[in-house]
C-alpha cells in the first residue's frame, strides 16, 4: 500500500499521519507539542486530531507532572489490523517524499530498503552518497522524511571517495545491503552497476 492510498483511506493526509505516527511508535509518550514536531503537522491541526483519535479511543491522554501525554492504545479493537496495516506500506523510490534529498547536495547515490519497502532485516533505511553536502537541509529532509513514513530512519552518509573505497575494499556491509531488497531513487554512480551484476555472477 502507498502513502497516498493509505491518506485516502483516513480522509485526510494529517490524521493519517498521526495514525502511522502512533502505531510505529507504540513504546513512546508524546504532548502534542512533539507530536506536531515529529509529524510535521500545524499545531492546530494535531490538537484537533488528537481530540478525534482519543474520541475514538485509538490514543490516550495522560496527565503528569502538568503536562498531557499522549499514547497509543493496544487494547483499541482494530490496533492489530491497523498495525498490520501501516507496516505493510511501501514507500518506493518514485515516490515525491524524496523529493527535498536531492537538493541536500552534489547528491550521487540515494538507495532506500528497509523501513521504505517493508523489510524490517535490514540494517539500515537508506544508503545516501552526496558530496559537499548541506547539513541543515540535510536534517530537514530527513526530518520531512521522518515524518512522512512515522518513524525514525536509519541512514548512512558518505562521499563520493568513501564509496568507492568501500567498493575497492568488498565492504561487508555495502555488499549485504546490495545482495538483499533496495530500490535506488538515484544513482549518478555507473560503476555501481557493474558491482551488483558482479555480485549476482
Amino acid at each position: 500500500m502507498s502513502l497516498a492510498l493509505f491518506d485516502t483511506l483516513f480522509g485526510s493526509k494529517s490524521r493519517s499521519r498521526l495514525i502511522r505516527f502512533f502505531l510505529l511508535n507504540p513504546e513512546g509518550e508524546f504532548t502534542a507539542a512533539e507530536v506536531s514536531e515529529k509529524t510535521m503537522i500545524p499545531k492546530a491541526d494535531t490538537s484537533r486530531e488528537l481530540v478525534r483519535l482519543s474520541k475514538m479511543k485509538l490514543v490516550i491522554g495522560k496527565n503528569r507532572k502538568g503536562k498531557k501525554f499522549f499514547v497509543v492504545n493496544e487494547e483499541f479493537p482494530f490496533y492489530v489490523e491497523l498495525k498490520s496495516l501501516v507496516s505493510k506500506l511501501n514507500v518506493h523510490a518514485q515516490s515525491q517524499v524524496f523529493r527535498k534529498l536531492k537538493i541536500v547536495g552534489e547528491v550521487k547515490l540515494i538507495l532506500i530498503s528497509g523501513l521504505f519497502l517493508n523489510y524490517p532485516k535490514s540494517k539500515v533505511d537508506m544508503i545516501l552518497v552526496v558530496n559537499n553536502v548541506n547539513r541543515t537541509k540535510l536534517k530537514h529532509a530527513i526530518s520531512y522524511l521522518e515524518a512522512e513514513v512515522g518513524k525514525e530512519i536509519r541512514f548512512v552518509l558518505m562521499n563520493n571517495e568513501e564509496l568507492h573505497y568501500r567498493l575497492n575494499m568488498l565492504d561487508r556491509f555495502l555488499i549485504e545491503f546490495l545482495e538483499n531488497p533496495y530500490e535506488e531513487v538515484t544513482n549518478k554512480v555507473p560503476e555501481l552497476k557493474r558491482f551488483v551484476a558482479g555480485l549476482k555472477r
